[in-house]
């Protein structure tokens, strides 16, 4: 990096030019408009949910979290004095507004969505993310909508259509993150698109943390979204063709007891067929069949068995080779 000034403090909120492009290309991508002072770029999309929290809770106040949850999120509220309110999904594992709406209480503050989900991999349809910004608006709630896995998605077009409200800031919190699209995942560039008055106050929780995001990975990833369009296009095909071949090869596991629950950006999420807790059988599963993969249980509250049952599998790292040796230790793991 050829500038003095990437290695210096910068803007509290992020480079203007880096904010200025992600709010063009959202708007471009949801046919919506974005405002630059609409953009704050943190250190990481986490740090982005970690902020859009500072601004909304107090400790005693809710968030509702569909389960199985992004442990991250819940860490947060836990680290915060917040309560993470469980809304469990179906077996579809998509969240349901209405059963949404019967936990809202006087201190929710707000309702938090991943899509595509993470532990999940499911993607949230355009209706349902509707009904979800309708409700908080009702309820004078914020909805959060954490879409770092956006550029994986599986479905052409745009997601959802939340931007085309003309008031869309008064209930919507958007995060984003460059880390997963242009391989900056060491450089932590993430984002939160929301209305002026509350980036004030984002503002105010950056500078107490971190003063300002680093600025080289700003620099990289502003050249990213300027330049590699068509390579991140190659990487949205490749992770496709990851999935599909998941879903091929499922079929080499459901004889025996397995079930794919969810799948898309980068998470296969399954039911195991084992008589014991995914907690015990992801450290079996390294020492016997040389699988890294999470346990259900740390997308769940303590008192919800779902988890026990359930595993991630992370394939963004795994080629079709890799995957195809990834069922057939799963397969031997099963008959063993």
């Amino acid at each position: 990096m050829n500038r003095d000034d990437a290695h210096l403090y910068g803007p509290v909120l992020g480079l203007p030019d880096l904010r200025a492009e992600l709010a063009s290309r959202t708007g471009r991508i949801y046919a919506g408009q974005v405002l630059p002072e609409q953009v704050a770029i943190t250190s990481g999309c986490n740090q982005a949910f970690a902020a859009a929290i500072a601004t909304l809770c107090a400790e005693g106040d809710e968030v509702i979290l569909p389960t199985p949850w992004y442990f991250n999120h819940k860490m947060w509220l836990d680290m915060s004095g917040v309560s993470a309110v469980a809304l469990p999904c179906g077996a579809d594992l998509m969240p349901d507004p209405d059963r949404a709406a019967a936990l809202i209480t006087p201190r929710t503050r707000a309702i938090a969505l991943v899509s595509p989900n993470n532990p999940c991999g499911t993607e949230y349809s355009a209706s349902l993310l509707r009904a979800f910004l309708e409700l908080a608006r009702e309820r004078g709630i914020a909805l959060i909508l954490d879409e770092t896995y956006r550029d994986f998605h599986s479905r052409s077009g745009a997601p959802h259509d939340l931007f085309q409200d003309p008031e869309w800031a008064d209930t919507l919190i958007h995060l984003y993150s460059f880390s997963k699209a242009y391989r900056l995942t060491g450089h932590r560039v993430g984002a939160i698109i929301a209305n002026v008055a509350r980036l004030a106050e984002v503002e105010k929780f950056l500078d107490t943390v971190a003063i300002c995001p680093a600025q080289i990975g700003q620099h990289a990833a502003l050249w990213g979204m300027q330049n590699l369009d068509d390579w991140l296009a190659g990487e949205r095909r490749e992770i496709l063709a990851r999935r599909r071949a998941i879903e091929a090869a499922m079929s080499r596991l459901t004889p025996l007891g397995w079930e794919l629950l969810g799948l898309g950006g980068y998470f296969a999420y399954m039911s195991h067929p084992f008589e014991m807790s995914s907690a015990a059988l992801a450290p079996r599963m390294v020492r016997e069949a040389g699988v890294l993969c999470l346990p259900g249980t740390m997308f769940c509250p303590t008192d919800d068995p779902a988890g026990e049952a359930q595993l991630r599998i992370a394939f963004a790292n795994l080629d079709a080779s890799g995957i195809d040796r990834l069922f057939d230790r799963l397969a031997e793991l099963s008959k063993g």
